[in-house]
């Protein structure tokens, strides 16, 4: 998932360069969410890893 956040974010990037905003801003938002549900994926996991 993050691969794929990354995509977005260099996608977002070029898009920009080149001026295409609206397509830059769409790479950009799906880019934020999917960060933040790797994010929250990855704290679950490692709550869930925990052996106490």
């Amino acid at each position: 998932m993050l691969r794929w956040t990354i995509i977005f974010i260099i996608l977002a990037l070029v898009a920009g360069v080149l001026g295409f905003g609206g397509i830059a801003a769409g790479a950009a938002g799906i880019a934020k969410v999917l960060f933040f549900i790797f994010i929250v994926l990855f704290i679950l996991s490692l709550i869930r890893g925990k052996k106490v």
